[in-house]
Formats: structure tokens, C-alpha cells, sequence
């Protein structure tokens, strides 16, 4: 990290990350301490809510799903507690209502999976209205396709005819996609 990012960093560069996926969030943890950052992990939303309370973060990275619920509840706790907290939302699901949900709620970005720890920091400095540079990697036409109706899937309960009506899509087919593998 240069000298001039961490002095961007300011005196408190504490950081909050949220993750249900143990091992991705503790190699995120180490990757952004080896950047200058302080980080305290948290695995689930009701341990996110409880060190966003304890100790409020001047940043944090908060994945939208959790096994016990939504990670932008964090983010109303981060935001009650600590207004100036930069926050960015990570999900493997990623679609624009959610986007949307996040920004109106104080995040700064919304990064899809898989991120690295140099996207997280460049959302993470971001200043305003700069845009991040766009990903190296992103995401192919076909795994956007299969993110939507993945999402989709996973709105309707998992109801297979229901999906399929949704998406205007006959419910054979989307037993076919649903049942491959993600495209890369």
C-alpha cells in the first residue's frame, strides 16, 4: 500500500467485516490489515449488530445474504451509530434493487463476488463522486444471466413454477439451468 493511501486512511482506520463464509472473510481480513486497516470479523447479522454497537467502524464490508438474515440491517446499525461510516456491500447475488436498497441506505459501493481486496479498498476510498475504476475481471453475460435467475429463484421461495412464470421462461428450462453448474 502506498504511503499516500494510508494517510488517506486517516487516524481511524478501523473495519468491520461481515461475512457468513469463514474462510473468504478471514483472508479478507488479513489481506486488508496487510493495507493499513484494523479489522474485527463478524460471521452472522446478530454478531455484526453487536460490534457495530460496541464499537462503531469508520469502515466496513458487509455481505447482503447471512445465514440469519439481511447484512443491511448492519448497515442501519452502523449508520445509527456511526454516520460517517463508509460502507460496502458484497454479495454473491447481485441485482439493482438491492443496489439501490443498499445506497439509500448509506453504502458507498456494492460489490459483486467474487471481490479482491484491492476492489474493496479502491470502494472503499472512493471519494464522492469519482467512480472506482471498472473490475479487471467482471462478471460474463451468462453468470449475470444466472446471478438474476438464481435471485429470482431464491425470491420466490424456491419455487421452481413460480420462477419459471416470473421469468417468462417455460419451467423445464429453468430446471435445465438451474440444475448446471454456475457459468464462469
Amino acid at each position: 500500500m502506498a504511503e499516500d493511501d494510508v494517510a488517506e486512511l486517516g487516524a481511524d482506520r478501523t473495519l468491520l467485516l461481515v461475512d457468513d463464509d469463514g474462510p473468504f472473510v478471514n483472508r479478507l481480513a488479513r489481506a486488508m490489515e496487510k493495507r493499513g486497516f484494523e479489522t474485527e470479523t463478524a460471521e452472522s447479522v446478530a454478531e455484526g449488530k453487536a460490534r457495530a454497537q460496541a464499537r462503531p467502524p469508520a469502515f466496513a464490508v458487509v455481505d447482503l445474504r447471512l445465514g440469519d438474515g439481511n447484512g443491511l440491517d448492519v448497515v442501519e446499525v452502523l449508520k445509527d451509530r456511526r454516520p460517517d461510516c463508509k460502507v460496502v456491500i458484497l454479495t454473491g447475488y447481485g441485482a439493482i434493487a438491492t443496489a439501490v436498497a443498499a445506497v439509500k441506505i448509506g453504502a458507498v459501493d456494492y460489490l459483486s463476488k467474487p471481490a479482491d481486496a484491492d476492489d474493496v479498498m479502491n470502494a472503499l476510498l472512493a471519494r464522492g463522486d469519482l467512480l472506482p475504476p471498472p473490475p479487471e475481471n467482471p462478471m460474463s453475460a451468462d453468470r449475470v444471466r444466472w446471478e438474476h435467475i438464481q435471485r429470482v429463484y431464491e425470491q420466490c421461495d424456491r419455487n421452481i413454477s413460480e420462477t419459471a412464470r416470473r421469468l417468462s421462461m417455460h419451467r423445464r428450462t429453468l430446471q435445465r439451468i438451474l440444475a448446471k453448474r454456475s457459468p464462469k
